[in-house]
């Protein structure tokens, strides 16, 4: 999973976007005043010379850019911070896991484990020193993360064994691989009494409704009532929760048939059914 290294403005996005914010004002207040404060405050002549040129602003335009950067890093971050909330409380069930890009994968592990309290740091590093996709940081220890999403394959004891012999290298505690599918026995065995965790799709799957924002009682209201309009025939009394997305569930019927059922709120997005 080849990506680009990062870069200084990438390191900007990254942040969050407030800390973005208060870097972009204290670059600002560096280049127009700390500048030339600091070198005026020299013992050489010529230093406190620049710092004289410097107090008058003619390094403004460079702390006029610096703010530019990290504010517009700031708005990048606050949307795509918005874009991974998103992206993890839509999530129903194996089959949208399959449907992400690789990209999507990766920010969607990054939100789980965010909201399980870790740091995270998204690397973009590739190539031969490649494999680590997200940094995790609690407590004081640094845990690697590899995320697989192998639609068909199992990750094998190769792709654990490299993920190993990174873990000395960038001093973690830890390491953790990520897929969709599942792994091979001889990388189950490879990864036992070693601090590593192979976690597969159903098991992220449980991670990521365990950290699901529950959608708030106006939301909720709200997508009942269209989807009673939508399906007359449906009730919202005393409803089941879906067994796919826990969105509480309506009545309807099938038109062929008239049997009763529980369909999904959600439908068409979410097509979970349980019988009446």
């Amino acid at each position: 999973m080849a990506k680009r290294k990062g870069s200084g403005v990438g390191v900007v996005i990254s942040l969050p976007w407030p800390v973005c914010i208060a870097l972009g004002l204290l670059a600002y207040i560096g280049f127009r005043y700390g500048v030339g404060w600091y070198l005026s405050s020299g013992s050489s002549a010529v230093l406190m010379g620049v710092g004289e040129q410097a107090s008058t602003g003619i390094y403004a335009p460079l702390g006029w850019m610096a703010l530019g950067i990290c504010w517009a890093g700031a708005l990048i971050s606050f949307f795509r911070q918005r874009s991974r909330r998103r992206l993890l409380d839509t999530q129903t069930g194996l089959d949208s896991l399959h449907a992400m890009s690789w990209r999507e994968f990766e920010m969607l592990v990054g939100e789980a484990f965010r909201r399980r309290g870790y740091a995270i740091q998204e690397t973009g590093l590739g190539g031969a020193d490649g494999g680590i996709d997200l940094i995790l940081r609690k407590d004081g220890k640094t845990t690697l993360v590899q995320c697989k999403q192998w639609k068909t394959q199992r990750v094998d004891v190769k792709v654990v064994r490299e993920m190993f012999d990174l873990l000395a290298h960038h001093g973690a505690a830890a390491v953790k691989i990520v897929a969709v599918g599942d792994y091979t026995g001889d990388a189950r065995r490879f990864a036992q009494g070693k601090p590593i965790e192979l976690i597969h799709g159903e098991a992220l799957v449980a991670m990521v409704r365990e950290r699901q924002e529950p959608p708030s009682p106006k939301a909720a209201t709200t997508e009942t009532i269209a989807a009673v309009m939508t399906h007359p025939d449906s009730t919202p009394s005393a409803s089941p929760s879906c067994p796919k997305c826990g969105t509480d569930m309506v009545q309807r019927s099938n038109r062929k048939t008239n049997d009763h059922f529980w369909g999904c709120a959600k439908y068409p997005a979410c097509r979970g059914t349980r019988t009446v």
